[in-house]
């Protein structure tokens, strides 16, 4: 092997694929009961070979886009990002190769911008020094959003109706109920109204109006949304 110094970065990044080898897919999620190759285990991986051979990598976001989706038959919100990222791998002589890779992920909180951005540098370092993975095929497995005809099941109405803490988030699910009313059998619609009217009455809501730390506010008995 010749001087590292005098690599340009094709012949480091080369012993850094010998180096590194395969990576087997050590983390575990529980939920699903399946393993993965998460982003600690790749970097924990290469990075020691990286800087044995005077390798630094520097992301660049290109592109990067953030909308919500909503998934299965709950109709869960989830944050969507895509990020397009251009990587550039610098070597010991002061050379570079460049890799542009796109990461997607979502997230019900603020995280989903953050794991994008681990999607795209494991891709980017599984790629650009061709890692073994023995990944299934992209096509073993499928996702289906929600389509516009769907409604939110019961149990998730009902989760809906005992999550809601302010008179906007029960109305919010009022208002759904009573443009779908028609799609559930009347004895969950009694069921919903019988939460609904629990609900109110315990965020001390009136039709008249509700109360809270001593001020009254007006609202119209149609702003809860349903009739009970």
């Amino acid at each position: 092997m010749e001087n590292i110094q005098t690599m340009s970065i094709a012949q480091a990044l080369s012993e850094v694929m010998k180096a590194v080898g395969g990576i087997a897919k050590k983390d575990r999620n529980q939920a699903q009961g399946f393993n993965f190759r998460g982003i600690d285990s790749v970097v924990n991986a290469v990075s020691p070979a990286l800087q044995k051979f005077g390798v630094v990598v520097v992301p660049s976001v290109e592109d990067y886009s953030y909308d919500t989706v909503e998934i299965g038959r709950n109709r869960t919100a989830m944050g969507h990002v895509k990020v397009k990222v251009t990587y550039t791998f610098i070597g010991p002589n002061a050379d570079a190769i460049k890799t542009t890779v796109v990461g997607e992920a979502m997230d019900s909180g603020d995280k989903a911008t953050a794991k994008a951005m681990s999607v795209a540098f494991r891709t980017a370092l599984l790629q650009a020094l061709c890692l073994p993975t023995d990944e299934p095929d992209p096509d073993a497995t499928s996702y289906e959003r929600s389509s516009a005809d769907d409604v939110l099941a019961p149990s998730a109405i009902l989760l809906k109706i005992s999550q809601a803490t302010t008179s906007d988030a029960l109305a919010e699910v009022g208002a759904y109920l009573t443009q779908n009313k028609s799609r559930y059998t009347e004895e969950l619609v009694k069921q919903f109204s019988t939460k609904f009217l629990e609900k109110r009455n315990q965020l001390n809501l009136t039709k008249d109006g509700w109360q809270t730390e001593g001020a009254t506010h007006d609202i119209q008995p149609e702003s809860s949304g349903v009739t009970v």
